[in-house]
């Protein structure tokens, strides 16, 4: 498996998908009632498979993440051949993560506590598990409207 098996809930909130991946390999309902009781690995297997594809499907989509602790921003953009990365890091007791501490870096994002850096960063042979171990790692997909305004800004 290439990236990670979904969750129960994920299978439940993708239970149609499901249904048409197995019928895309005539497998029917009673067929995989039979697998999973008496081909358990042939089952698991193919949870696995589908599970690859609908990652693959979200990560093709993916055009920016965020990652964002108490003192640290990272902000991503995947370009067609890098990927951009804003960073911002506040020293000092301020929290990001707090609706204040956010609140006060928009209405100080020129205090000499901030700072800004940038950088690209070439993709690995495969775009789509970079942005998948990002994702692993506690980034969260987004719009990018926090990326674009930040680049807007410092550039």
């Amino acid at each position: 498996m290439k990236y990670s098996r979904l969750t129960k809930e994920q299978f439940e909130e993708l239970h149609q998908e499901f249904i048409n991946f197995l019928a895309t390999q005539s497998i029917t309902a009673e067929e995989w009632a039979t697998i999973k009781t008496k081909q358990p690995e042939v089952a698991e297997q193919e949870l696995d498979v589908f599970s690859d594809l609908v990652w693959e499907g979200v990560l093709k989509s993916v055009k920016y993440v965020e990652q964002i602790s108490a003192q640290n921003i990272h902000l991503f953009s995947f370009k067609e051949d890098h990927m951009h990365v804003i960073g911002i890091k506040i020293d000092g007791p301020i929290d990001v993560t707090t609706k204040d501490g956010f609140n006060w870096l928009r209405e100080n994002l020129m205090d000499e506590t901030v700072t800004f850096t940038q950088g690209k960063k070439d993709y690995s042979e495969d775009k789509n598990l970079d942005k998948f171990k990002l994702i692993q790692s506690g980034s969260a997909i987004t719009k990018g409207e926090l990326y674009e305004y930040m680049n807007t800004l410092i550039n």
